[in-house]
């Protein structure tokens, strides 16, 4: 069994709950169940599945986005440590375009976060040590991959961390106003 939720602002993007299931012995859950998802409108067929590490806290992995053919549909979970998760309304014919919505996701807990295509995502680590895995509903082609600014003014995204480690790609894309 699943909850699903709609972020504030952004209602195609949505967070995932997975029922847990304990006893002495531990826990088990289910954090995939494709009619489940389909029954509640995410009807994905994922291509790829990712998996980072992130050392150290503040670390800012994004915004990232593939154009199509190779758009993608991302279903993220945090397995070890936290994050501070973004999607960015980038479908220019959206009533929501460039509207963005946050969460946070941890380890400790089983939520997820459906970001369909469309949307820009990208999150920055709230502990050491913080493993990502995410299914997408491409494969990654970097012929096809974009990004915006993480520190877009137009965006005002409130980043925990002041002063994120970034790599230089991430520094460097345009403006949310300059994609095309």
């Amino acid at each position: 069994m699943f909850t699903f939720k709609p972020l504030d602002g952004l209602p195609d993007v949505v967070l995932v709950e997975p029922a847990r299931h304990g006893d002495v012995r531990g826990w088990f859950a289910e954090v995939y169940k494709r009619s489940e998802f389909a029954a509640n409108g995410i009807a994905a067929e994922f291509r790829q599945d990712n998996h980072s590490l992130s050392a150290e806290e503040g670390t800012l992995r994004g915004i990232h986005y593939q154009v199509a053919p190779f758009a993608q549909g991302k279903l993220i979970r945090v397995v070890a440590g936290e994050i501070y998760d973004v999607a960015v309304d980038i479908r220019r014919d959206s009533a929501t375009f460039g509207h963005w919505a946050s969460t946070n996701l941890t380890g400790a807990e089983l939520a997820m976060l459906w970001i369909p295509e469309g949307f820009a995502h990208g999150f920055q680590t709230l502990a050491p040590h913080t493993q990502v895995v995410y299914k997408t509903t491409a494969e990654y082609s970097r012929a096809h991959e974009r990004g915006i600014r993480w520190d877009d003014p137009a965006l005002r995204i409130p980043w925990p961390v002041a002063e994120p480690r970034l790599a230089q790609r991430d520094r460097e894309w345009p403006l949310l106003s300059s994609i095309r």
